[in-house]
């Protein structure tokens, strides 16, 4: 399963949506056949691992007890016994980590002549500039008293910043708590 592309997904879904999934998920996670498809394959004091969703990664465990919809496991790194779901243990050795993509920068119809943008340099100096010309696979632009030709690739977007000389940025920070909220 390529969970890339599902917490892509997933991020474009609303409140509601993500409830509504993780309700189908759990319905179908409570199905009998999936709770007797690992209780078939387990014996207790088997050594197993299992997903510990506060650390997000997976934990090693002996398990010392199967109920009917969940395993009494004991925690290998800190000796405590835990109540997990079936589902949790990874039998199959499948890896566990999720990986999102790296942004691949900026595409040409992503940006517009006067944006300003930012770039890693050769030397890994941050840079931030002015849009002042789009060619086919690079922009032009101004950044200091200096002009760049960077590839798309390489660009990122600036958020409420403004351009200084010399290349800096000074950025506006705002926090909003709850309680200050207009009525």
């Amino acid at each position: 399963m390529n969970y890339s592309e599902v917490i892509k997904s997933l991020n474009n879904a609303s409140a509601f949506e993500l409830y509504r999934m993780r309700a189908a998920i759990d319905r179908v996670l409570d199905e009998p056949r999936w709770m007797q498809s690992v209780q078939v394959r387990l014996k207790v004091g088997q050594d197993v691992q299992y997903f510990d969703p506060q650390a997000n990664a997976l934990r090693q465990g002996k398990v010392l007890e199967m109920r009917r919809k969940q395993a009494v496991v004991l925690d290998m790194n800190d000796a405590r016994r835990w109540l997990i779901s079936y589902a949790a243990i990874n039998l199959d050795g499948s890896d566990v980590q999720i990986r999102e993509r790296k942004a691949q920068g900026l595409g040409r119809n992503e940006v517009a002549i006067g944006d300003v943008v930012g770039f890693v340099d050769r030397d890994q100096n941050q840079r931030t500039g002015k849009i002042i010309r789009l060619n086919d696979k690079t922009v032009s632009l101004q950044c200091g008293g200096a002009q760049w030709r960077v590839a798309y690739a390489y660009l990122h977007r600036v958020v409420d910043a403004e351009m200084r000389d010399q290349g800096t940025i000074e950025a506006n920070v705002v926090q909003l708590r709850l309680d200050d909220s207009p009525e």
